[in-house]
């Protein structure tokens, strides 16, 4: 039986110190824009030059301990206190693959291939672009998006979560994750206070720079397709639009809104992932993906672990691994709240393996398609792309295809509910966090619904700056959650093996 404790009482310490920064956050950008820039790109240029190595090292070290834990024998023993799944497996897929993507997983699975076709990785040496470089292109894109940017949103501290909260009785929080170093003062005290409130930041950063974006980049696809007017009330009807649809999602709770939302967007993705695949270049999309998965498992660890272009990697790689690094507890925290009755070996293949190869496909086709209509026309996509214009490469390959304008429209709808699925996920979360329950009362869940969109609203009206020094921000909070995920390489086995010996022992 479960040992699980919940509470519904507000910690206030934690909320006052990630509403406080957020508050200066935005305060400071109202008052001196170019400020927060400088301090933000200084920020975030320290952290790559100090931190950057190490995440490479987490990142690759997470990847690996987890599918030793997962092929082992321990991969066996099952987390939480049911018998069986509560969640089908369908719809828990469904969630897992909505977790990470969020809008990134339709503008840059159109433009990111385009941009390393043209400007090839130096991980690779090549200079122009040239057939070599669409294979190089699309393998990149597969580091920044595959195994292990997947692995460390839960592949071990999922592990944690559930032993600790199910067989201890400890509350599911970031803190938790230092609980087997310094034990129960952690949980009650100050330093446990710091740890939720750092990674709340991170993740509200990480998602509310998305909100933001998107609703710049929709209503950029609005005036292309329907010569709607690109400007801040369009963008912000937008913003307000999502913020209703992902608030009324995160109420509902994950076994309605979120679990339907993300079932909806999954099947949108996979439908226009078969038109593509069927009218589009076909033979193009299928040879690529398997040569550019050649070219990825080839040079795994000569790109995982590249540090000759500093610049380079902290434009595209230590960027996107920062983010992910920033979302890394919370994610965690989701996936562990889903996943009731699974085994390890199941969580961490589904997330570590099985989502990453899937992504790896979703951005050959979408980036793949992008890159046979460059290689036969020259300038078609790099054109509408140059200044990285991620919705003008978007738009452009969707638009050379059979029944363009609706399969256009259609995904500026999926772009927007895959940022829907992400927001409404890391708003129950946080709402966890909050209250210290597995179903946080809903007002909470409102509340943090309504702030993410009200900042993503001023930071939007302040101008494309501020949701820029944001995004950037969120690599800065990387360091301190980085940190806090480190322990998890020697604390996961240790639990993966205490979980599977009690299983084995129970009558």
């Amino acid at each position: 039986m479960s040992q699980a404790r919940v509470g519904n009482t507000i910690a206030w310490v934690t909320f006052i110190f990630s509403g406080g920064f957020l508050s200066l956050f935005v305060a400071v950008a109202i008052l001196d824009i170019a400020l927060l820039t400088r301090l933000v790109n200084e920020g975030f240029a320290w952290s790559i030059a100090w931190f950057g190595a190490y995440w490479q090292v987490l990142l690759l070290a997470t990847f690996v301990i987890g599918l030793a834990i997962a092929l082992s024998p321990y991969g066996k023993a099952r987390l939480g206190d049911l018998p069986r799944p509560d969640n089908h497996r369908l719809k828990w897929l469904a969630m897992i693959m909505c977790t990470l993507l969020a809008g990134g997983g339709v503008f840059f699975a159109a433009a990111e291939p385009i941009a390393h076709f043209l400007s090839p990785p130096p991980v690779y040496g090549l200079e122009t672009p040239s057939e070599a470089a669409v294979h190089a292109a699309l393998a990149q894109s597969f580091m920044h998006w595959g195994f292990l940017s997947w692995a460390i949103l839960g592949s071990l501290t999922t592990i944690i979560f559930m032993y600790l909260h199910y067989e201890k009785g400890l509350p599911m929080k970031p803190r938790s994750l230092l609980y087997p170093l310094v034990g129960r003062r952690v949980i009650d005290g100050w330093v446990g206070d710091v740890a939720d409130a750092v990674c709340i930041v991170a993740v509200v950063a990480g998602t509310v720079g998305p909100i933001g974006f998107l609703g710049a980049q929709v209503s950029y696809g609005l005036a292309d397709l329907f010569d709607v007017r690109d400007a801040l009330p369009t963008q912000l009807l937008i913003v307000l639009g999502l913020v209703v649809l992902y608030t009324l999602s995160t109420v509902s709770g994950i076994r309605r809104g979120i679990q339907l939302l993300s079932i909806f967007n999954v099947s949108l993705a996979l439908l226009l992932m078969a038109f593509i695949l069927t009218l589009g270049p076909t033979r193009f999309l299928l040879e690529n993906y398997v040569a550019a998965g050649g070219v990825y498992l080839a040079n795994f660890i000569p790109m995982a672990a590249f540090r000759a272009d500093q610049e380079w990697m902290g434009q595209w790689t230590l960027f996107f691994w920062g983010w992910f690094l920033g979302y890394g507890p919370m994610m965690a925290m989701f996936i562990a709240r889903i996943s009731n009755g699974r085994s390890i070996r199941e969580v961490i293949l589904s997330l570590s393996v099985l989502a990453p190869i899937v992504t790896s496909f979703w951005f050959t086709i979408l980036g793949g398609t992008g890159l046979a209509l460059e290689t036969s026309t020259p300038g078609l996509i790099s054109e509408p792309f140059s200044g990285f214009n991620m919705p003008g490469a978007l738009l452009a390959i969707t638009q050379q295809l059979p029944l363009g304008f609706l399969v256009s429209t259609l995904f500026l709808i999926l772009t927007t509910v895959f940022v829907a699925t992400t927001s409404d996920s890391m708003t129950y979360t946080i709402s966890m966090v909050m209250c210290g329950d597995d179903s946080p009362p809903r007002v909470m869940r409102v509340f943090w619904g309504l702030i993410m969109g009200a900042l993503a609203a001023v930071l939007l009206t302040l101008g494309g700056g501020s949701i820029t020094a944001l995004q950037y921000f969120i690599v800065i909070t990387a360091v301190p959650v980085s940190l806090l995920l480190l322990p998890s390489l020697w604390v996961a086995p240790m639990l993966a093996r205490r979980l599977s010996i009690s299983q084995e022992t129970k009558p």
